[in-house]
């Protein structure tokens, strides 16, 4: 079976505050993830700091821009939690793209939801 696409999911629960809530953390981390599954980036990162007047979903969100597709997630202020999602047609390995996520966030929790798209 031929497919199109890979289309990590990692929901994230309880990281470290400040590293969540660092925006050069953030920076480096999207920096060393796309060297560490092999991809190249287009560009610098955009990141963000957004929903301020909602102190439960106020964080930053992120989107890189990679030769095969993107890197998009959101850190939350308040709880630690992050949401990343790297969807690529090139493929690429889980358990390396989970353990950049555990050395820059330290999540006590990450579930993971992992789906390839069919030509």
């Amino acid at each position: 079976m031929e497919y199109w696409g890979y289309h990590l999911i990692l929901d994230c629960k309880n990281g470290d505050l400040e590293k969540v809530k660092s925006p050069d953390n953030i920076k480096s981390f999207v920096k060393e993830l796309v060297k560490e599954i092999n991809m190249i980036a287009w560009g610098d990162p955009k990141l963000e700091h957004f929903a301020t007047h909602n102190a439960d979903a106020a964080g930053y969100s992120l989107v890189q821009l990679i030769e095969t597709s993107s890197i998009t997630g959101h850190f939350v202020d308040k709880s630690g939690d992050c949401y990343i999602d790297i969807f690529s047609c090139k493929g690429f390995d889980i358990d390396t793209a989970k353990s950049v996520v555990n050395e820059y966030f330290s999540p006590k929790q990450i579930k993971v939801t992992y789906l390839t798209r069919q030509a």
